[in-house]
């Protein structure tokens, strides 16, 4: 049974989702805050968190990255579920560690469908500790390192998923869909532009070695030597 913990400070809210995860086989368990959200954590790891944005103390976007920097946490699946509905509030909390956004009002249904989603993405894909490499560039997942001609480059949580996923299928090219569906976890309208400027931002710092991301025209990217 997948254990869910939903952070949430409106309570009629929490107490809904949490109802909802439990009649749908899941083991829940709901915090108003970070505190309480903490002392949970200490006991037991969950295999997914709900996260709020907007919370007494300490925000959802602090926990989010406090949890990302933490080794014991920086896997676990995270939802944000916020009202704020612009695309550069999801580009934000997609680009510091979530892996899906979802804006209230919201139905129960669609939140648990998104839940399943992730759940069997996670499953899934069997990250390897191995180190994946192109030319010089060398990419360690479990350490999260990226090292090219070896000097480390520091990427954000999104940018290193989007090389991850790019190196993980050199020669194949990967529409933007495919990129979306896989880094992102979702779609949200302006999609091709957040691609776009992931993949730009990815080649500045990579440097010379950032030609090897090539552009394949209409469709989308691939990692090769050419196209």
């Amino acid at each position: 049974m997948y254990r869910i913990y939903c952070v949430e400070d409106e309570e009629n809210i929490r107490e809904l989702i949490v109802y909802a995860l439990k009649s749908n086989g899941y083991d829940a368990l709901g915090f108003e805050d970070s505190n309480e959200f903490d002392k949970a954590l200490e006991f037991s790891i969950p295999d997914l968190v709900l996260l709020d944005i907007m919370l007494p103390g300490e925000d959802g976007l602090q926990i989010l990255k406090k949890m990302r920097n933490n080794p014991k946490t920086k896997d676990i699946p995270i939802i944000i579920i916020s009202a704020k509905t612009s695309e550069f509030d999801k580009v934000k909390g997609l680009d510091l560690g979530a892996d899906d956004y979802i804006t209230k009002p919201f139905g129960v249904m669609e939140l648990i469908s998104r839940i399943k989603a992730l759940l069997r993405r996670t499953v899934a894909i069997t990250r390897s500790s191995a180190e994946i490499s192109f030319n010089d560039i060398v990419l360690d997942y479990e350490k999260r390192t990226v090292n090219v001609k070896g000097k480390p480059v520091q990427l954000t949580y999104k940018e290193f998923e989007l090389l991850y996923y790019l190196l993980s299928n050199q020669g194949i090219v990967l529409t933007r869909n495919n990129i979306m569906n896989h880094v992102w976890g979702y779609d949200f309208e302006g999609e091709t532009r957040t691609v776009d400027v992931h993949i730009r931002s990815l080649r500045q710092k990579l440097g010379e070695s950032g030609k090897i991301i090539k552009t394949v025209r209409n469709v989308g990217y691939k990692v090769g030597e050419d196209v």
